[in-house]
């Protein structure tokens, strides 16, 4: 959910430029940085990201600048003439010279600019303007990271074959621990009490009593019904980062079952594989949208 989008603009006597950034997040965490004078694109340009985004820490900033324009100047001609008046007893002593024009000029307060007062109108269809570029540059932030969700979807694939075959394996890994489990019962049993025949019947009970609480298949089929429902939701496209997540917590859930209930060294080395890899497709799931 990483991302980058820049455009610009000019109106009004002003321009500007927005940039929009994303980095990756669980839910949906807009901030804004604006000129001032503009507070109202706050919230147009978090509603904007609202409608295209649903997760990521996404940034915008819009950067605005007041092009020169002719300001009105006035000479203060009460002020000259005082300064005139106040230098005559010095011109008549010759003390001093006459004040000449570009020197009275240089005087501060004889010369006054009178900016215009901003028109509130035309800072509003600015601010409007301002928002239909804050929208653009989210558009390239949405293609950007469309690009990205592309590409991070054959990763994810990638990820659920693994998952996959290491399902394929654990189902192949579980058949063998029903016979282990009541050979080294029968085993130990007789070890204990000698080779009597009713030892061996007591022995194949126990032994399918503890087969049945290693029984692993129900946890296999519910893993193989998450595959298919992670394949399912990149297949169609669109926002599918909460659902995978949710998937991911399942998978990792049975997971752990199946090596709680492991009775064979092999398949506990295939569900902590198993484990491994849910742990990497969970890092990359944080990527989607």
């Amino acid at each position: 959910m990483t991302g980058f989008g820049r455009a610009e603009g000019a109106a009004g006597g002003w321009s500007w430029f927005v940039e929009a950034r994303s980095v990756n997040g669980r839910s949906l965490e807009v901030r804004f940085r604006g000129p001032a004078g503009f507070e109202s694109l706050d919230r147009t340009t978090r509603e904007g990201a609202q409608v295209r985004f649903q997760r990521g820490q996404v940034s915008v900033s819009v950067t605005a600048r007041r092009l020169e324009a002719e300001v009105p100047v006035r000479i203060n001609l009460a002020m000259a003439r005082q300064l005139l008046d106040a230098a005559e007893p010095l011109v008549a002593e010759g003390r001093v010279l006459r004040p000449t024009l570009d020197g009275l000029l240089s005087i501060r307060g004889v010369v006054e600019a009178e900016p215009a007062e901003p028109d509130p109108e035309a800072l509003a269809e600015v601010s409007a303007l301002m928002a239909e570029t804050a929208f653009e540059a989210l558009d390239q932030l949405k293609v950007a990271r469309l690009d990205e969700g592309r590409r991070m979807g054959e990763v994810l694939l990638g990820l659920l074959d693994e998952i996959e075959a290491l399902v394929d394996q654990a189902a192949q890994r579980a058949t063998e621990q029903v016979e282990t489990i009541r050979s080294r019962f029968l085993r130990r049993l007789t070890e204990l009490a000698g080779e009597a025949s009713e030892v061996a019947d007591r022995a194949f009970l126990e032994a399918a009593a503890l087969a049945v609480k290693a029984d692993v298949r129900e946890e296999l089929d519910r893993l193989n019904g998450h595959l298919a429902s992670a394949r399912q939701l990149l297949k169609e496209g669109g926002p599918a980062g909460r659902r995978l997540d949710f998937l991911t917590q399942e998978f990792m859930r049975e997971a752990n079952t199946l090596c709680s209930k492991a009775a064979v060294a092999s398949l506990t080395r295939t569900g902590l594989d198993l484990k491994a890899v849910v742990d990497q497709f969970r890092e990359q799931v944080q990527n989607v949208e």
